[in-house]
């Protein structure tokens, strides 16, 4: 038996990772231009070429949207686990925002 998932989920889960993606590269962009990395988690990551970087946090990324995606139909405390991933979404997207903001105020070489 195939599970059926909506549509929006698919178009949900790909906005996510192309923003995830984008963050990377403004990230390293960013790091390149005296920025640091406040998560510990992905601080060490950033040492070197910063592809270690990119590929754990979209890899872990993806895990997340498709775990979010197959439990999408559950409801927890009355809501659907499947709002969460706008949630990331537009936290994403705030996030993509600041860091245009920031790269757009700081002095490039």
């Amino acid at each position: 038996m195939t599970d059926w998932f909506h549509p929006q989920w698919l178009g949900v889960g790909i906005l996510i990772l192309t923003l995830c993606a984008l963050d990377a590269v403004l990230t390293l962009t960013l790091m390149d231009h005296g920025a640091y990395e406040l998560n510990p988690v992905m601080a060490p990551l950033l040492e070197g070429t910063g592809w270690g970087f990119a590929f754990v946090k979209v890899g872990l990324t993806a895990m997340g949207v498709i775990l979010l995606t197959v439990l999408a139909r559950l409801r927890i405390f009355g809501r659907s686990v499947g709002n969460v991933l706008y949630l990331v979404l537009i936290a994403y997207a705030v996030l993509v925002g600041y860091e245009l903001f920031l790269l757009r105020n700081i002095p490039l070489d």
